[in-house]
């Protein structure tokens, strides 16, 4: 298992920026190089099923990714490792590690680097689903809901928090669209209480799309086989 540095920073990336359910001390724009944010893991329990995977974000290699640095103060540590690997490792998909990251500084302070705990994308995994065609990730997205809400959801709140924190990521922004810019880009409520996005998911699944082929084998339980 993985051991953190006595100064313990964790990357996020993906839904940490907006819900990492953790305390920290501070929090700081960084940059990792090396790797890019990407829609290349299949997820069954957040948000999707076995039966209808849907996609969520991962680090794979090659390129930078802007994201944000939580500060642990040393007494919260374990505890927070502890939670994360609840979250994160989960059936094997994402490999724990400690990866360089540049804070971004501000006034007078000098930038520098740390080592920061992030969750690398298992490219040895089934549910690895690598760089899919933009359509393909539109209709899985467009498509699926899990335990954590619908995938709509996920996608509209990571490119609101990217907006916020000045980040382009342009392949995400053309998925967006395909899966319809007007419900990303609004957030209201719809007449009833519901989201745009959850109507848009009842409707979208009603046009009855193919079931994805990593769906259908359900080899999911990586983990446990290779234990």
């Amino acid at each position: 298992m993985l051991v953190a540095p006595a100064e313990t920073w964790i990357f996020g990336y993906g839904s940490l920026m907006w819900n990492p359910g953790f305390l920290f001390a501070e929090m700081r724009p960084a940059r990792l190089t090396g790797y890019h944010r990407a829609f290349c893991i299949y997820s069954v329990h957040y948000r999707g099923t076995p039966r209808q995977p849907g996609l969520v974000l991962g680090l794979d290699r090659g390129g930078v990714c802007d994201g944000i640095a939580f500060r642990i103060a040393p007494e919260r540590q374990a505890e927070t490792l502890a939670y994360l690997r609840r979250r994160e490792l989960i059936y094997g998909v994402y490999r724990e590690a400690l990866a360089p990251v540049a804070l971004a500084h501000g006034g007078d302070e000098a930038p520098r680097t740390v080592r920061a705990v992030t969750y690398i994308a298992e490219r040895a995994h089934p549910a690895y689903a690598g760089s899919l065609p933009l359509l393909r990730e539109a209709r899985l997205i467009r498509r699926s809901a899990g335990e954590g809400g619908t995938n709509l959801d996920y996608l509209a709140s990571t490119l609101r928090h990217l907006r916020t924190l000045g980040i382009s990521e342009p392949r995400l922004e053309r998925t967006a669209t395909l899966v319809g810019a007007l419900a990303v880009r609004g957030g209201g409520a719809m007449p009833g209480g519901c989201s745009p996005t959850a109507a848009l998911t009842r409707a979208w699944a009603a046009r009855g799309f193919a079931t994805p082929r990593t769906a259908r084998d359900n080899r999911f339980g990586f983990r446990a086989k290779r234990d």
